[in-house]
């Protein structure tokens, strides 16, 4: 309740806060996307507070029309928000409603017969197998006035997303007892909604890491995070976003060379030397099928092109 006590009437601020507690602990849902619907509805219930000049409730959901929600994504539109991020809150919302009428507590059904913007999706930007390469050699990045030890730990973690297909998330939630179960050549990575996977990992992966703690001036134990910033507390992922940022320049990379293009690079290469989509499928850690075959036209997409440019009839 008291994530929403200030924006919401005491019978709607209640299931709220339920609501969100449910998808953190019986849908285990992650933390990041807990955060994000929380935003979604109480930006949601301060639109409707500022229209009805007072906090909702119960009541008000419940006499809500889909025009009511138009006009919220309206809106939202007009602040310079994002298709993909309101078909998010649109989700969100439909979610409360659902739960609401799990409950017996109000009948949401405007939010189900609203429909999301269309977004339009586009496909997934691989690097090149070589760009790839040197992303995750400290030697590209050697004439940084940067101490050794940070380009190791730079390169290892890009190592560990093109060379294992880890989110960064995934990859900075390691701990250094996980450094020794590398050297074995796998790991046990938990993912998205708490699903766990086993993946492989490379020699050359293994050896980035090893590097990495080798020159490391921190002290490691095993419990505490594998990767550590230069105070030696857990390491950012924007630290991680900035360092792409700068191989992009010393590089020559396009804007859409990021830490996450490398985990797409890591299935589109597996894909393309004949890898099965199943097994890729597990290894990237997709709940459904539906979401690895994108692959399957980032491939097609680079095989048209390659023929449009050479071929004297294309």
């Amino acid at each position: 309740m008291d994530a929403f006590a200030h924006l919401a009437a005491p019978d709607l601020a209640g299931p709220a806060g339920a609501w969100l507690d449910r998808l953190a602990h019986e849908r285990r849902l992650s933390p990041r996307t807990v955060e994000a619907y929380a935003r979604d509805l109480r930006q949601f219930l301060a639109f409707l507070g500022a229209r009805e000049g007072r906090p909702p409730a119960l009541a008000d959901v419940a006499r809500l029309k889909p025009l009511d929600l138009r006009a919220f994504l309206a809106h939202r539109r007009a602040e310079g928000v994002e298709g993909r991020t309101l078909m998010r809150q649109i989700a969100a919302l439909r979610s409360l409603a659902r739960h609401l009428a799990a409950q017996g507590l109000a009948d949401a059904s405007a939010f189900a017969a609203t429909r999301g913007p269309r977004v339009r999706k586009g496909l997934p930007k691989p690097l090149a197998p070589s760009a790839a390469r040197a992303v995750a050699d400290p030697a590209s990045r050697a004439g940084e006035p940067r101490d050794p030890w940070i380009l190791a730990r730079d390169a290892a973690v890009m190592a560990l997303l093109y060379g294992a297909g880890l989110r960064i998330s995934e990859a900075l939630s390691l701990t250094c007892a996980d450094a020794e179960r590398a050297r074995s050549g796998r790991l046990t990575i938990e993912g998205k909604g708490g699903k766990t996977r086993m993946v492989p990992v490379l020699p050359q992966v293994a050896d980035a890491i090893a590097a990495y703690l080798a020159a490391c001036p921190w002290r490691m134990p095993p419990e505490g995070p594998l990767f550590v910033g230069a105070r030696g507390g857990p390491l950012s992922p924007r630290i991680v976003q900035l360092a792409m940022e700068g191989l992009r320049g010393a590089l020559g990379l396009p804007e859409t060379a990021t830490p996450h293009a490398l985990r797409h690079s890591f299935a589109t290469h597996l894909l393309a030397r004949g890898g099965d989509l199943r097994a890729i499928q597990e290894l990237l850690g997709h709940a459904s099928l539906s979401t690895t075959q994108i692959y399957t036209k980032v491939d097609s997409a680079r095989l048209m092109a390659a023929y449009k440019a050479a071929h004297p009839r294309a």
